[in-house]
């Protein structure tokens, strides 16, 4: 294991959080979960995560990063014979996607109609038929099949921005 040269990254920015470093954190209990632990560099990067994460009462606490010592002291060893809990995974579970047959399949909106008419109507003043959302909806079934199809050919179960990405670009999302 390589020593690292810095505390943290920003859970916002991605910025390098320095050892002896001033950071902020958030004053909800599940962002400081050992789990999840967010980070931030700045009291706006913490202000950025805060409609994400649908507080109601929240602010940001300073703290301060630990010396390097303390820091590598606190993480666990390659050798140590701390227990490792390992959870396995059903045959039903490791088996890749299986695209339904169309028949079986909604065939509602995929699109927020409201939204739609008023982007396009503060875009360029024009208004929008009610024919608009069909069409946007089935090309947005196809680009849902696609990127399916991209995340199964990786043997991962959730579908990706990333997928969706390389679908548009005419590629497979790589890992």
């Amino acid at each position: 294991m390589t020593e690292p040269s810095f505390f943290r990254f920003c859970s916002t920015c991605k910025k390098q959080i320095a050892f002896e470093a001033g950071y902020y954190a958030c004053s909800v209990s599940t962002c400081n979960r050992k789990a999840t632990a967010l980070y931030f560099c700045s009291v706006p990067c913490w202000d950025a995560h805060v409609p994400d994460a649908r507080h109601r009462d929240a602010w940001a606490e300073e703290e301060k990063a630990p010396t390097r010592e303390a820091f590598l002291a606190e993480r666990p060893s390659a050798d140590s014979t701390a227990v490792r809990r390992v959870v396995g995974v059903s045959r039903e579970a490791a088996a890749p996607a299986v695209e339904r047959d169309n028949g079986d399949l909604p065939q509602d909106v995929l699109v927020v109609v409201s939204k739609l008419k008023a982007y396009v109507k503060a875009r360029s003043t024009l208004n929008t038929s009610d024919g608009v959302t069909d069409v946007l909806s089935e090309h947005l079934r196809s680009l849902c099949t696609a990127a399916i199809r991209s995340a199964a050919h990786n043997s991962r179960k959730t579908v990706l921005a990333r997928d969706f990405e390389a679908v548009l670009r005419g590629t497979t999302a790589s890992e």
